[in-house]
């Protein structure tokens, strides 16, 4: 039941309709019964300060925030965690008696479930990451963090790839190229990993790029979770190469912004079969 007194989630995106984080969050609520609701919101990106004035306005708890907000909700927020400082990316708010504060919970929810699932550790690994959005900012600074022996962006934008490369200067060694040049030099890494949305639902059939460069003895992963293996990585598996799709993230990072809202840890076997059973 719906009272007066349930407490507001959701999710700010633009699209969202293909999201399970609404599954996902209320299965979780119920499990543990909590007076909670999580909502999608599918916002524009010229507006996406109309919606965050709106929820401070109304009083949600939190929201997380997914493609293209990341970045652009920064400015309108009151404070920001130390891990979204370094990102320079939001994914996930909460609001504490009519503040807003932006966490981040990308990178280390990508980490865990990299290690979880493939026992694969970046420390001392040469890593190219395809995009220079917010998601590549969560994943590129925590695996700077961890010890990644050289990361390096590739994006269609070189001037964003550079920029991020240079932002993580600092803690690892780092490169902003373009894609072609990925594409060229594909063999020269450990893992290879997707943080754009070429290849989510609908789009299944498109790939961020091609395979043909790719090795067996590496390992590729994507953090789309729908479609669950998209085509990139079917490809990369038909060459030889370890997979690993973004499942396992979007519950780990889900389970951390739960636990910033309810002060409840997150059960992530009922979150994880929740949305295994709708993809």
């Amino acid at each position: 039941m719906i009272s007066s007194t349930t407490r507001l989630t959701g999710l700010l995106g633009h699209p969202v309709a293909h999201s399970k984080s609404p599954q996902m969050h209320n299965a979780a609520f119920a499990l543990l019964g909590l007076d909670y609701r999580y909502l999608a919101f599918d916002v524009e990106p010229e507006r996406i300060g109309e919606a965050i004035a709106g929820i401070r306005a109304l009083g949600v708890r939190g929201v997380n925030v997914t493609i293209p907000h990341k970045v652009a909700v920064i400015p309108h927020l009151d404070e920001l965690s130390e891990e979204a400082r370094l990102i320079g990316a939001v994914n996930t708010i909460v609001q504490e008696d009519g503040k807003l504060v932006g966490y981040n919970t990308d990178g280390i929810g990508y980490l865990s479930a990299l290690r979880e699932e493939t026992g694969f550790d970046v420390a001392g690994k040469r890593i190219l990451l395809l995009g220079a959005g917010g998601a590549a900012r969560a994943v590129a600074a925590q695996m700077a963090l961890a010890g990644s022996e050289q990361l390096v962006i590739a994006a269609r934008d070189i001037d964003r790839a550079e920029a991020l490369a240079g932002h993580l200067a600092a803690y690892a060694d780092t490169r902003g190229i373009t894609l072609h040049v990925a594409e060229r030099d594909l063999a020269s890494f450990d893992l290879i990993v997707n943080t754009t949305p070429v290849g989510m639902h609908p789009h299944v059939d498109d790939m961020p790029i091609p395979v043909e460069g790719l090795e067996s003895r590496q390992l590729v992963s994507d953090l789309i979770y729908n479609p669950r293996i998209t085509k990139w990585l079917q490809a990369a598996e038909e060459r030889g190469c370890k997979i690993h799709g973004g499942l396992g993230m979007f519950i780990h990072q889900g389970a951390h912004a739960f636990q910033l809202w309810t002060g409840s840890a997150a059960p992530t076997d009922v979150m994880r079969q929740t949305v295994e059973s709708y993809l």
